[in-house]
């Protein structure tokens, strides 16, 4: 895992260190139903951006919301907040070498097994349906 020591936080030394945290997580064979995933926190919000299967990105403000029940993404409010945490999570991407999709062999078994009794899917936001 790629990162900086924080000893010198922990010894009391006032050092500069990062406003926000990068999260990366690429799809992986074994475990299909987890696709591609980068978000990017901060102390008030936390963006998440899902690449592939999945069609819809989540905002969540910290502050108010720290248990992440309330999904802001369609919040005409939050419109400018999350076009800026997009807009900071892929120049992060590019100044990490993160503007890639990893490509490994197939190893071990798969997890890709469902219950026939196991809930349904979730239903689409409104948002989403065409008029």
């Amino acid at each position: 895992m790629d990162g900086k020591s924080f000893v010198p936080i922990a010894e009391g030394k006032n050092v500069p260190w990062r406003d926000k945290l990068l999260y990366e997580y690429y799809w992986e064979r074994n475990y299909p139903q987890t696709p591609t995933i980068h978000a990017l926190r901060t102390d008030d919000y936390k963006y998440i951006h899902y690449y592939g299967i999945w069609d819809i990105d989540e905002l969540y403000d910290l502050k108010n919301d720290p248990g992440e029940m309330k999904n802001l993404i369609f919040d005409p409010a939050h419109q400018a907040m999350a076009k800026k945490m997009n807009r900071e999570m892929f120049d992060l991407l590019q100044e990490t070498g993160g503007m890639y999709i990893p490509l490994e062999r197939d190893i071990g078994g798969q997890s890709n097994l469902r219950r026939k009794d196991g809930s349904r899917p979730a239903d689409f936001p409104a948002e989403l349906y065409k008029k």
